[in-house]
């Protein structure tokens, strides 16, 4: 790890409420870090008798140096390219100025470490207003989503943090250490009207520092005490070490967990969402959730036209098998940044078919690669669209989950914080 002033560490350490950034120790990067700090010289050939320095004849540039970035594909990463924020007035471009400068950094590039930063907001709770969205609040622990997926909507997000929705989206990731306070805090106002809180609506909340900040165990301990209605969507497995409180809040009806399974190949798998668990490991999710009695759904999203769409009834049919009661699917959507994103990656990883599936895209986008309007951004529009809703309604009628249940609402209290008791134990002494 790495502290603001430049100090190794050799372990990862977890937050502990320390302010300053932490990293994760990477060798190759480490290593990378003292090429970077030593002075770089021209590799030049041996001068001949007689021949002096002004008449050595320089090795030529590759005709497609220039035109080489230094993105691409990273391993374990999902964007290939961290586009400018678009909030940025100025942005910076690689530039060979004739030297080969950038030759040493063309070839493989070197894994990127994850950057924790502690996120200092005082407020648990976002709430939102939109007419398309099934709740109206929603609690995140993180912000920034390690596991990569390329083609996730909450990129742009990014950017009102001042980073990239590129790599930067999934390296530098911000946590609220005191989220729990911070929501204990809210739900105890006089005046708070209790509704089910979503956790996973921007970035998963089991990605995997879930494992060491374990900030959304603490949020679901909050929920338990206070008997409040909770939905989760991921797509991690890691669901399952809070399988003990899930239980709790699933007897009382306050809970539903969403598994979102993209497609059931795993390479496509592997490139869309490097760091996310693997297809099979989230049915099997789905399947000891509901072992453990909780109510759980799958979610088919995003369908992308031409790359994964053909999967939906398989994914359907597979969850329904291991358990989930409910379905739902989105189509890919693709705001801001996320376009460039995206098609990079697509040039990258399917230039056999992007363009197809670039054209397929704009088809249910009214001929564009987004369209935010509400009521059709999660669906699209056109004959494509309404295809694909078509088979999404007669494959879940198919296997069952179809369904829709609402979670309750009617035991929410505030718990007592003990003062009251301290008190009335002090003055029964007189």
């Amino acid at each position: 790890m790495r502290d603001p002033a430049g100090r190794n560490h050799q372990q990862f350490a977890p937050y502990q409420g320390r302010r300053e950034l932490v990293r994760e120790v990477d060798p190759v990067e480490i290593e990378g870090e003292a090429l970077d700090a030593a002075p770089r010289r021209l590799a030049l050939p041996p001068r001949k008798p007689g021949q002096t320095r002004a008449s050595l004849t320089i090795p030529p540039i590759p005709e497609d140096a220039a035109s080489t970035t230094l993105q691409g594909p990273r391993k374990g990463r999902g964007a290939t390219i961290n586009p400018p924020n678009r909030f940025d007035t100025h942005a910076a471009a690689p530039f060979d100025d004739g030297w080969q400068t950038l030759l040493p950094d063309l070839g493989e590039l070197p894994p990127l470490a994850t950057t924790l930063i502690r996120d200092a907001t005082r407020s648990a709770i976002s709430y939102n207003q939109s007419p398309d969205i099934g709740f109206d609040r929603a609690v995140n622990s993180y912000r920034g989503c390690e596991h990569g997926c390329v083609y996730c909507y909450a990129r742009p997000s990014h950017a009102y943090l001042g980073y990239s929705p590129g790599l930067d989206f999934e390296t530098k990731l911000l946590f609220k250490p005191d989220i729990a306070e911070l929501l204990e805090k809210e739900l105890r106002k006089p005046t708070y009207v209790p509704r089910p809180i979503a956790l996973g609506s921007n970035t998963d909340p089991y990605q995997p520092i879930e494992r060491t900040m374990k900030l959304t165990r603490s949020v679901l301990e909050v929920m338990d005490r206070f008997n409040h209605p909770v939905t989760i969507v991921t797509k991690s497995a890691g669901v399952l070490h809070d399988a003990d409180i899930l239980h709790r809040l699933a007897e009382r009806n306050l809970v539903r967990v969403y598994i979102s399974v993209t497609t059931l190949d795993p390479n496509l798998a592997r490139r869309m969402e490097p760091r996310a668990a693997a297809p099979a490991r989230r049915l099997q999710a789905i399947e000891e959730l509901t072992r453990a009695g909780v109510p759980t759904a799958v979610l088919a999203a995003p369908m992308i036209p031409a790359l994964n769409d053909a999967e939906m009834e398989r994914i359907l049919e597979a969850a329904s098998r291991a358990g989930a009661r409910q379905g739902g699917y989105i189509l890919l959507r693709l705001p801001h940044e996320l376009k460039q994103i995206f098609e990079t990656w697509l040039q990258q990883h399917f230039p056999d078919r992007a363009k197809h599936v670039l054209e397929l895209i704009r088809e249910t986008r009214a001929g564009g690669l987004n369209d935010s309007r509400f009521g059709q951004r999660f669906t699209g529009t056109g004959v494509y669209a309404d295809l694909l809703s078509k088979r999404f309604t007669r494959a879940a009628r198919r296997w069952g989950i179809d369904t829709r249940e609402e979670l309750d609402c009617s035991l929410f209290a505030a718990p007592s914080d003990g003062k009251a008791g301290t008190s009335e134990s002090q003055l029964s002494l007189f």
